[in-house]
């Protein structure tokens, strides 16, 4: 019995030495370390950064064209005049008018296109399944007066489509090939 009174006392007092105070207070007496010097700093040179379109080669081939907005030629295709004549008969339209699940006739094949309104850069994001050619690349669209434009994954445009009907656009890709959204 002893020795669990022993054992029992000298678990006491160990847990009243853990219960010592110890706190950040002004009284602390222990010396501060030393700040560290400044150390020298070495010259600094100025020079013209190169041109970051070149490579070590000096040509520019590793880069993207830039994206092309408006009715500019893409890809050295210029829009044809059944576009000039769609652009001065289409119907206004609103991007808000656009959004939602459309049924594509491409090249004489079917396939579903998505739009949202959802901002993918300079447009809106959209997409395709099922589509064969250019529209597989399709990745946003904008509404650019009186035309709707599809755009690859890179901003690049890729179709230009004008509402010839309520629900019904008419429009061609850059390749030249008839393209058609209805719901």
């Amino acid at each position: 019995m002893r020795v669990i009174h022993a054992a029992a006392g000298l678990a006491v007092v160990l847990a009243l030495a853990g219960c010592q105070r110890t706190s950040m207070s002004d009284f602390n007496t222990a010396p501060q370390p030393a700040p560290l010097q400044a150390q020298p700093v070495g010259g600094v040179s100025a020079s013209q950064l190169p041109d970051p379109t070149m490579n070590a080669a000096g040509n520019t081939s590793q880069f993207p064209a830039a994206p092309v907005s408006g009715t500019a030629a893409v890809g050295g295709v210029t829009p044809g005049a059944t576009d000039t004549a769609a652009a001065a008969t289409g119907l206004d339209v609103t991007k808000e008018s656009m959004v939602g699940n459309w049924r594509v006739t491409n090249a004489g094949a079917s396939c579903d296109m998505f739009l949202t309104l959802t901002n993918l850069g300079s447009g809106s994001r959209g997409g395709t399944r099922g589509c064969a050619g250019e529209l597989t690349q399709m990745g946003s669209w904008e509404v650019a007066g009186k035309q709707v434009i599809l755009k690859d994954r890179n901003g690049n445009p890729i179709a230009r489509l004008y509402k010839s009907a309520d629900a019904r656009f008419d429009g061609s890709t850059n390749g030249g090939q008839p393209v058609s959204l209805s719901r």
